[in-house]
């Protein structure tokens, strides 16, 4: 049976709209660590077989196909070819998705996967500024009308609704925030992020993390909703980053030499109520393990992407899932959210981990637009 494995990972620290990776383009940041993933697992480049890249903002710098501009800017071979996925804030997890399903059916056999997002230079919605300038809807015409009526379709609504459904106070969202951002100083403070960044426009760390957070400081924001528990600190920030993994199947890493780090074990997507929008982790973390014939017992490590707090609490409440084991060294509250790279992100998190608590079995899934969710899990290779 054919196997897929995990040779490599790195990302860029994550950055703040305002923050260092602020204005660099897209495309190189990108190219840094797609050439900084070939180094670091000494492959040669030009046996590369494809590029897959997730990124959200497909517009401006961020367009034309920006995982093949991205490979080209790196100086890279021009017959290696690239594409671009937008599956919302999963795309990167998508990639790696992709990539590990083409090393399993056995048409490929050494794969780049990642992504991108430059979240101060494209903001979050610009894809959708051309329809709203011409006066078309927001998501869709009159099929969508007739199934969905004319409610609000909107992240923010869904993590609303979510805290309602499954009861979570504004309190309780907010010290699961401080909580994130306590791990994460923790995390930059002890080096464990240290070997899976590669530095880049002169920033070594994650920018996001707020050291001074306290419960206090978060009662006195001010709510994103009239009558509802979200404010901005038990969310996830507009930010900046890319990363990258390199996917090889058995006979890819005995021709090039290459030291397989861990095995993909199961893979699952999901779809879920658009309206909710952000619950799909908890049926796609179902399948995974039905898929990988585990329960949620076995698993070491989870990485649950806090988009909002309400989503991995609910995700927590449904599966059964330790939260100490979920996001140990924070999440995208304290960490950033850079959409089409955080999958990439949270992956190359994931395995590091594994690495250095020892653990076998990791666990990654994301909510994503539109009500879907990806989720993945990989065992540490002994």
């Amino acid at each position: 049976m054919a196997e897929a494995y995990l040779v490599g990972a790195v990302r860029t620290p994550v950055g703040t709209r305002k923050g260092g990776l602020a204005g660099t383009h897209p495309a190189d940041m990108a190219g840094h660590v797609l050439k900084e993933l070939l180094d670091r697992t000494e492959v040669d480049a030009a046996a590369v077989e494809d590029v897959i890249l997730g990124c959200v903002g497909q517009v401006g710098p961020q367009s034309l196909n920006i995982a093949r501009t991205a490979w080209l800017s790196a100086g890279l071979p021009e017959h290696v070819p690239g594409t671009t996925i937008d599956r919302q804030c999963g795309s990167s997890q998508q990639a790696v998705h992709f990539a590990a399903q083409a090393v399993l059916s056995g048409t490929q056999d050494l794969i780049v996967a990642g992504g991108v997002e430059n979240m101060a230079m494209v903001p979050m919605g610009s894809n959708v500024t051309l329809g709203l300038e011409k006066g078309m809807p927001y998501i869709s015409g009159e099929g969508w009308a007739e199934r969905y009526g004319d409610q609000e379709i909107s992240q923010f609504r869904g993590a609303e609704l979510i805290a309602e459904k499954w009861g979570f106070s504004r309190i309780e969202l907010e010290e699961f925030s401080v909580e994130s951002h306590r791990r994460a100083v923790v995390a930059i403070d002890e080096g464990r992020f240290d070997d899976q960044i590669t530095p880049y426009a002169g920033v070594k760390q994650d920018e996001v993390p707020r050291r001074d957070t306290t419960l206090e400081r978060m009662a006195s924001l001010k709510l994103l909703r009239e009558g509802g528990r979200m404010t901005a600190a038990v969310s996830s920030p507009i930010s900046v980053g890319a990363a990258a993994v390199l996917i090889a199947s058995a006979d890819a890493i005995e021709r090039h030499n290459l030291i397989p780090r861990a095995r993909v074990h199961a893979l699952a997507v999901s779809g879920s109520d658009p309206v909710y929008m952000l619950t799909g982790p908890i049926p796609a973390t179902a399948q995974a393990l039905l898929k990988g014939g585990l329960t949620i017992d076995d698993i070491d490590v989870f990485e649950v992407n806090e988009a909002f707090a309400p989503v991995p609490l609910a995700w927590a409440k449904e599966t059964g899932a330790s939260l100490e084991k979920t996001n140990p060294n924070g999440g995208a509250i304290a960490l950033g959210h850079p959409l089409g790279a955080t999958g990439a992100v949270l992956m190359t998190k994931m395995l590091y981990e594994l690495e250095r608590t020892g653990g076998r079995y990791g666990l990654q899934t994301m909510c994503e637009g539109g009500g879907q969710a990806n989720a993945t899990i990989i065992e540490r290779i002994v």
